[in-house]
C-alpha cells in the first residue's frame, strides 16, 4: 500500500495495488474508488482527507497484511 497527500488540496490517494483502473465509482461524498476491471479496488481518492479518518482507518485496516490471511 502506498499513499500520496496534498496538504494544499487536503487529498489524499491510497494505492492499493499498482495496477491500472477501468473505472472510478464516487462510494460517498469526495471518496472515489479506482476499480480494475475484474472490479477489485487499485486505490481512494480522498478530498478533505482530515475530516475522513475514521474512513482512511477503515481501508487501512482492510487492507493490511493482516487482513488477507
Amino acid at each position: 500500500m502506498k499513499t500520496s497527500y496534498d496538504k494544499s488540496t487536503d487529498s489524499l490517494y491510497i494505492e492499493v495495488r499498482p495496477l491500472p483502473s477501468s473505472r472510478t465509482v464516487e462510494i460517498e461524498e469526495d471518496v472515489m474508488v479506482d476499480y480494475r476491471a475484474d472490479g477489485h479496488p487499485v486505490g481512494y481518492d480522498i478530498q478533505h482527507a482530515s475530516t475522513k479518518a475514521d474512513f482512511i482507518a477503515r481501508v487501512v485496516l482492510d487492507h493490511s497484511p493482516a487482513a488477507a490471511e
